[in-house]
């Protein structure tokens, strides 16, 4: 049986000495981890980045692909993408080129449905995420359905407001999906293919991509594991936008869990008004001697809002069948 076929958990246990280098005939039939790289405007860390991605697979025991979705760049990086794939023999290496900048959302679902293998790892192309950190990923599967690379450090632009920002998100998830979040919105993630598929439809195409794709496995009882990672300084300008994307960051938590378990939303929300309620009746009885109009619309407006998160748990199991 050629070892290119073999499933990632029987690949695992072979002995070291026995470690096959796929084909590029062997990986392209059937590749077991397909590496997705989206990428915009990166021609100064490209090339470099590429490199140590074949560098650090180059000795596994995985049939291996590498796949760049250039989301409309207007420097050199589909060239040098494509360039280091005519070069490149040790794995094979696709690039597909975007005429129309759309987001990093945008291309990573492009990626994901056009990733041949079974584990789909993403990798951000600016140089911060180190590639030799990818098979401490792959070493958690099947156990695991995702698995994480956990940053140790903030190197971005504006730390004194990431930070912060980036804490309170992580704290809110952590409270909606009930699970330790070490890093919400980390770039370089492993994935089982056929579990982030059906979910690419809620997927953004802005940064907040990768939170999403988090939190589709967490609030769907899927096992995910976090490794801890150096992080580096970025090569190039970045992208983000502090205010904009992290407003996108909030609203994706929230809007993910509300597409699975609404009633960690709407239930506290609920129980907030109706104290609301109690407090405003006791503070019209203590003036006036009764209740007033005003206290039995902010009663009704937290049953009501308890209600809807009700029939919106209803609505949710009901798709879940």
């Amino acid at each position: 049986m050629d070892d290119a076929r073999l499933p990632l958990n029987t690949i695992r246990s072979m002995s070291l000495a026995t470690t096959v280098v796929p084909t590029q005939t062997d990986a392209a039939s059937r590749p077991q981890v397909t590496i997705l790289m989206p990428t915009f405007n990166e021609q100064r860390a490209i090339r470099a980045v590429l490199a140590e991605v074949v560098a650090a697979m180059s000795d596994e025991p995985y049939s291996c692909e590498i796949l760049i979705v250039d989301d409309g760049s207007t420097d050199a990086t589909p060239d040098l993408a494509e360039q280091f794939a005519a070069e490149c023999w040790r794995f094979p290496v696709r690039v597909i080129r975007r005429t129309e900048n759309r987001g990093a959302g945008f291309a990573r679902k492009i990626g994901v449905r056009e990733a041949r293998g079974e584990i789909v790892v993403m990798l951000d192309a600016d140089g911060t995420y180190p590639a030799k950190e990818i098979p401490r990923l792959l070493a958690h599967f099947p156990q695991y359905d995702q698995v994480n690379g956990a940053r140790t450090s903030e190197q971005g632009t504006l730390p004194w407001l990431r930070g912060p920002a980036k804490w309170l998100i992580r704290q809110l998830a952590c409270y909606l999906t009930g699970c330790k979040i070490p890093d919400l919105n980390t770039g370089l993630k492993a994935f089982r293919r056929d579990v982030m598929v059906p979910w690419l439809w809620v997927v953004p195409d802005g940064f907040s991509c990768v939170t999403t794709m988090t939190l589709a496995f967490l609030t769907n009882g899927y096992a995910v594991k976090y490794v801890p990672i150096d992080y580096r300084k970025r090569i190039g300008v970045s992208k983000f936008h502090p205010l904009k994307d992290t407003a996108a960051y909030l609203s994706t938590v929230f809007r993910i869990v509300l597409y699975v378990r609404p009633l960690k939303v709407f239930m506290p929300l609920a129980a907030l008004v109706i104290l609301l309620g109690m407090a405003k009746s006791v503070w019209s009885f203590t003036a006036t001697g009764s209740m007033q109009e005003s206290d039995i619309v902010v009663f009704t407006a937290g049953f009501l809002t308890c209600m809807f998160g009700m029939l919106a748990e209803v609505v949710v199991a009901h798709h879940r069948r």
